[in-house]
This record gives structure tokens, C-alpha cells and sequence, in this order.
């Protein structure tokens, strides 16, 4: 089978974008923790505006939101993944995905801690 593959490095870039931005659409449309993590990116965006936070804070923020939304897609993509090649539960199957979990939970954790270091002290 060939795959018609685009070699020109332009129109090549912006086919790329295209499938990027689709995929973030279907995640952020299909599943719900993303849509959750999402929610609270656009709240922690407010607040950013709300207590005028400097901008080295507000890089800050926008990689912790960033990176829990991106291990999310990678973990999503391994979930689908493991259940296309294995539909029924296995057990090394599901070692996989908790694994991929894991990895969304030390990026929530660290999200959760620059939240705490930048907002903690405007509230108290």
C-alpha cells in the first residue's frame, strides 16, 4: 500500500497543523477529563486576569496547564491504543494504562503545586 505523502515542506507543514488542530478538537470534544482540565486551564486564565499575576507566573501557569494537557492526549492515545490491540482486560494491558495514568498524575500534581505558589499567597 503507498501512502500519497505530501513532500513539499509548506503545503507538508500545513497538512500537519491541519491533523494537529482536528486532534485536539476530538480530544478536547470526546473526552472528559481533557474537557474537565480544560475547564480549569480557562479558570486559572481568569484568575491570571483577576489578581494580575507577572509574567514570568503567567508562563509558568500556561506550561503547567500545558503539559497536563498534553501527557492527557498522550494518555488517551496509549489508552485507545492498548484497547484496539487488546479489547478484553489483560492484565499487562492494564499495568500499561496505569502507567500512562501515572504519568498525568505527576503532571496534575505539579500543575496543582504552581497553582498553590502563585495563587496561595493573593488569597490569604
Amino acid at each position: 500500500m503507498e501512502v500519497n505523502k505530501d513532500t513539499t515542506f509548506f503545503t507538508g507543514r500545513l497538512k500537519s497543523v491541519g491533523f494537529a488542530v482536528k486532534g485536539a478538537v476530538k480530544l478536547i470534544t470526546t473526552e472528559h477529563s481533557v474537557m474537565v482540565q480544560s475547564a480549569i486551564a480557562v479558570l486559572m486564565i481568569i484568575a491570571g486576569f483577576y489578581y494580575t499575576i507577572s509574567p514570568t507566573e503567567w508562563m509558568f501557569q500556561i506550561l503547567a496547564f500545558g503539559l497536563v494537557l498534553s501527557i492527557e492526549g498522550l494518555n488517551t492515545a496509549v489508552e485507545k491504543i492498548a484497547d484496539f490491540i487488546h479489547p478484553d482486560y489483560h492484565e499487562r494491558i492494564g499495568f500499561i494504562k496505569d502507567i500512562a495514568a501515572g504519568a498525568v498524575f505527576f503532571a496534575a500534581l505539579s500543575a496543582i503545586a504552581i497553582g498553590l505558589i502563585i495563587y496561595l499567597p493573593r488569597i490569604i
